[in-house]
């Protein structure tokens, strides 16, 4: 049965859930055949796994690139796929795909964005990235209103009691600018299973001269419960590191224990999957539904290799694979970047110069 169509309804040639190497690249090879792309991902930055995971990290075997970081390689691929001029649509998790009686698909985000689209490429990666929380029950009813998984802005947080969970430079630093950047500054608490930290060094040598300085606290355990008074969380109970409850004053609590991926709503879409992986024709990388396409981690299939060069190859085929179904009248032509003038023209480069580049031999 068909969704509702809201006002506001984005009609697009395809959609690409995921903005990390593999979602940029499809969108890249997608503009190559004229094909405009929107990109939707539930981080509020591009990257995926490759920035949360390894942003600072070598990567050694991308084609051509001897080394390069996560991060190093996110910002490339941004400058490739510039020309084509995605529209982002981030921090937003597509949490609904139907079919629709012209054969289009209805995408619909968690926060309310339709698209309508000829095409729908699965480019999620392991999953969508979210916010780890701890397995404490209180805290869900008290979620975005009192307990946080980003910083508010500083007047949300001046003078208040506030208790930071984690031990990564995400935590460290807002403990620190939590205790500093508000007038008056908040009481701050960082809570850690033990006392020993993740962050980068000088971050950790500044946390360690507040805590001294005693403009910071720190407590050594684990978070069981909240105490609430008509409904609004006044104190943490802890587990300490001697086996004791403790119970902190908190009336703001930031989580931030890292991400954690998720298949989510993609498991419910009604695809052929083994193993929570979409199974996939490695002609076209279609899936069993037809319109929809998988590449990168999230697929499967004999002899699957999950590497990212190995995605950027599904990403050619499910393109050549989802143009019929996007432009049915147009005869499609395999050109190649060194030579098509219209390539050059799509993606702004003087043919010229380009061709004339081509004719040279570097030894």
């Amino acid at each position: 049965m068909s969704a509702d169509i809201q006002p506001g309804l984005i009609e697009a040639d395809a959609v690409i859930v995921g903005a990390g190497p593999v979602g940029l690249f499809q969108a890249f090879q997608l503009g190559l055949l004229e094909i405009s792309a929107h990109i939707v991902d539930a981080l509020p930055y591009v990257g995926g796994q490759c920035v949360e995971l390894y942003g600072d990290k070598p990567i050694y075997d991308i084609p051509g690139i001897a080394m390069c970081t996560g991060r190093e390689l996110i910002d490339n691929l941004q400058k490739q796929v510039a020309p084509f001029r995605p529209v982002l649509h981030l921090g937003e998790l597509v949490n609904q795909v139907e079919k629709q009686a012209d054969g289009r698909l209805l995408v619909a985000t968690n926060k309310g964005t339709q698209f309508l689209t000829k095409a729908l490429f699965i480019a999620a990666g392991v999953g969508a990235f979210q916010p780890r929380m701890p397995g404490v029950e209180a805290l869900h009813p008290l979620e975005g209103s009192q307990v946080l998984t980003a910083l508010p802005q500083p007047t949300d947080w001046s003078g208040r009691k506030v208790m930071v969970l984690g031990d990564s430079e995400a935590a460290l630093s807002a403990t620190i600018e939590l205790a500093t950047s508000a007038s008056p500054p908040a009481s701050v608490t960082l809570l850690h299973r033990r006392n020993v930290f993740t962050a980068e060094p000088a971050t950790t040598a500044t946390f360690r001269t507040m805590l001294e300085d005693g403009r910071i606290s720190f407590v050594a355990g684990q978070l069981t419960g909240v105490e609430s008074d008509a409904g609004r969380m006044t104190s943490a109970s802890i587990l300490n590191a001697e086996g004791a409850q403790q119970s902190v004053s908190a009336d703001l609590m930031v989580v931030l224990l890292g991400l954690s991926p998720k298949l989510g709503p993609i498991a419910h879409w009604g695809l052929d999957m083994e193993r929570r992986q979409i199974k996939v024709d490695t002609e076209t990388f279609a899936t069993d539904v037809p319109g929809i396409f998988a590449v990168g981690d999230v697929n499967t299939y004999p002899g699957k290799k999950k590497l990212i060069l190995c995605g950027f190859h599904e990403c050619v085929l499910a393109a050549f694979g989802a143009a019929p179904l996007i432009f049915p009248d147009k005869k499609l032509l395999l050109q190649y970047t060194t030579t098509s003038t219209r390539l050059h023209t799509l993606l702004g480069v003087n043919s010229s110069a380009a061709v004339e580049s081509s004719q040279k031999t570097t030894l």
